[in-house]
C-alpha cells in the first residue's frame, strides 16, 4: 500500500488538508484519532496509563483527563518518555491496521510528530504542511485559547521547521485562501495516484 506520511507543526492546517485529500477518496489514518481510541475506557492503552500516572486522571465518567495528564507530563521530560513508551506502540500497531484495511489506490497517514516518533519509516512520501511562523502562532493562539508563552512553548517543542521541510519530498504552503490550497491538493493528490500505480 503506497502511503504519504502528512505531517506539520501545530495549527498548520493538516485537519483541512487531509479533509481535502478524504473528499478526493483517500483513505486517512490520523494518529491523533487513534491517539484518543487507544485510551478509550476498558482499553489495555488506559490500563496501562492508569499503572504509571494514577487514577487522578481520570475523569468521573472513566475516561482520560488529558488536560491533567499533559499538564503532569508537559514538563517533565522524563515522564513524557514514559507516556510515548506506553502510546507509540499502541498508535503504530492501530495504524498499520487502518492502513492495510484501506481500499483507496494510497492512503494518507497524518502524524505530527512524523520524524519524532520514527513513523516516516512507515510512509513511501512524506507531505509537510508549512505555514508562516507568525500565522501559525495566531492560529493556535486563535484556535486552542493558550497564552504567547504557552503557545510558544508547544511550537518550540516539536522538530524545527526548517528540518520539517527538509526531510519532506514535497511542502504544501498553507498561508493563503482554501481555494489555492485545494488546487494545490489536487496536482499532489493525481502524483500520488501515478505514484501508487
Amino acid at each position: 500500500m503506497f502511503t504519504v506520511g502528512l505531517t506539520g507543526g501545530i495549527a498548520c492546517g493538516k485537519t483541512v488538508v487531509s479533509d481535502t485529500f478524504k473528499d478526493l477518496g483517500v483513505n486517512i489514518v490520523d494518529t491523533d484519532i487513534i491517539a484518543r481510541d487507544v485510551v478509550e475506557p476498558g482499553t489495555k492503552g488506559l490500563q496501562q496509563v492508569i499503572t504509571q500516572f494514577g487514577n487522578e486522571i481520570i475523569l468521573p465518567d472513566g475516561t482520560l483527563d488529558r488536560r491533567a495528564l499533559r499538564s503532569i507530563v508537559f514538563n517533565n521530560p522524563p515522564l513524557r518518555k514514559k507516556l510515548e513508551t506506553i502510546l507509540h506502540p499502541l498508535i503504530r500497531e492501530e495504524s498499520q491496521k487502518r492502513l492495510e484495511s484501506g481500499t483507496s489506490a494510497y492512503s494518507i497517514l497524518v502524524v505530527p510528530l512524523l520524524f519524532e516518533t520514527g513513523m516516516n519509516k512507515m510512509v513511501n512520501q512524506v507531505l509537510a504542511i508549512d505555514t508562516p511562523p507568525e500565522i501559525q502562532l495566531q492560529r493556535l493562539l486563535a484556535r486552542d485559547s493558550e497564552t504567547e508563552e504557552g503557545a510558544k512553548k508547544i511550537i518550540a517543542s516539536q522538530i524545527p521547521r526548517e528540518e520539517r521541510l527538509k526531510q519532506a519530498d514535497d511542502v504544501l504552503l498553507n498561508d493563503g485562501d482554501i481555494i489555492t490550497l485545494q488546487k494545490q491538493i489536487e496536482i499532489l493528490h493525481n502524483s500520488y495516484l501515478r505514484l501508487a500505480n
